[in-house]
């Protein structure tokens, strides 16, 4: 630490260095992009299907669409957004 020349408060003046780390895939442009794309996608689809009248849904098992009266579509609740999208389209 500096000793304070006007009787202020002392500070200490170092740079601290940026450690060197692994960049992962979550933290990389490659993988930013795959997650906007994918974010894109869902929210466009769940537009769609609210104008068709239905719900879009995700759990940890995958998407389920669901008709007004809160029935599955297909009877399915592991549906992948491409399998969204071919539902949607026959709709």
């Amino acid at each position: 630490m500096s000793a304070p020349e006007d009787g202020g408060i002392p500070r200490r003046r170092e740079r601290l260095s940026v450690p060197a780390r692994k960049v992962s895939r979550v933290e990389s442009w490659p993988g930013a992009n795959e997650a906007k794309h994918e974010k894109l996608w869902r929210n466009n689809l769940q537009r769609r299907a609210r104008a068709q009248g239905f719900e879009l849904r995700h759990s940890a098992h995958g998407y389920a669409l669901l008709d007004p009266g809160r029935k599955r579509i297909d009877d399915r609740h592991d549906m992948t957004l491409e399998e969204v999208e071919s539902c949607l389209a026959r709709r």
